[in-house]
């Protein structure tokens, strides 16, 4: 719920839904629509108005600021459409980042779990450009190892191939439905495009901040 004048309105309305372990989904909707609402109420960015939202079935609105932050560092990984990398660090030095606040392990065992998630993205060779000197495509790869280092269980990817071309597009779109399948990483992702969506095993519609369809997904 905001407040807009004198009216109070609802982002999202009486919405109800269930993401399984290890699903690929594709939330769609206009802008306004209330997609992006709810991912950040999923990534525990926003607290909602009423209702419970359960993360692996624990209700969390409930936790303390530092404890939602450590579930976001930890158990979710997030992929924006602007990558928001450091542009003077290194592809490698950007990945480190989440680190810095899991718990304490050795530099070295950091470095070499910031190499694996960039070898994951194929950057390796890349690993110590620096991020202003890389390509769109390149930069959000580095987001995406990013949102892996700390080997979270779900991924929330805000238009992760809006700020892209159609071909680098579709390589990280191939990029997050592999860590799906193959490193059993629920993936969701916000987007307006419907070829985007299409991709995906299960798709939701949002608008006028209601669910308007669900295709597909576990049975």
């Amino acid at each position: 719920m905001y407040t807009m004048g004198n009216q109070q309105l609802a982002a999202l309305d009486n919405v109800s839904l269930t993401i399984l372990k290890d699903e690929a989904v594709a939330i769609t909707g206009p802008s306004g629509s209330g997609k992006s609402t709810m991912m950040h109420i999923m990534g525990l960015l926003d607290k909602p108005t009423d209702g419970i939202y359960k993360l692996n079935e624990e209700p969390v609105s409930h936790l303390s600021a530092n404890e939602k932050a450590l579930i976001r560092n930890l158990a979710i990984g997030f992929v924006f459409q602007s990558f928001f990398l450091l542009p003077k660090l290194t592809a490698l030095d950007n990945v480190l980042l989440p680190l810095m606040y899991a718990p304490p392990i050795s530099k070295d065992k950091q470095i070499a779990m910031a190499t694996e998630c960039l070898d994951k993205v194929g950057l390796k060779k890349f690993m110590h450009n620096k991020a202003n000197n890389l390509s769109g495509g390149q930069k959000q790869r580095v987001a995406i190892a990013r949102a892996l280092v700390t080997n979270p269980k779900i991924i929330l990817a805000d238009e992760p191939t809006g700020a892209l071309d159609t071909k680098t597009g579709k390589d990280i779109l191939k990029l997050l439905l592999d860590l799906n399948k193959d490193h059993q990483c629920t993936i969701i992702t916000i987007t307006h495009d419907l070829d985007v969506a299409a991709a995906f095993p299960k798709q939701i519609h949002i608008q006028d901040g209601k669910i308007d369809s669900i295709r597909g997904g576990q049975s």
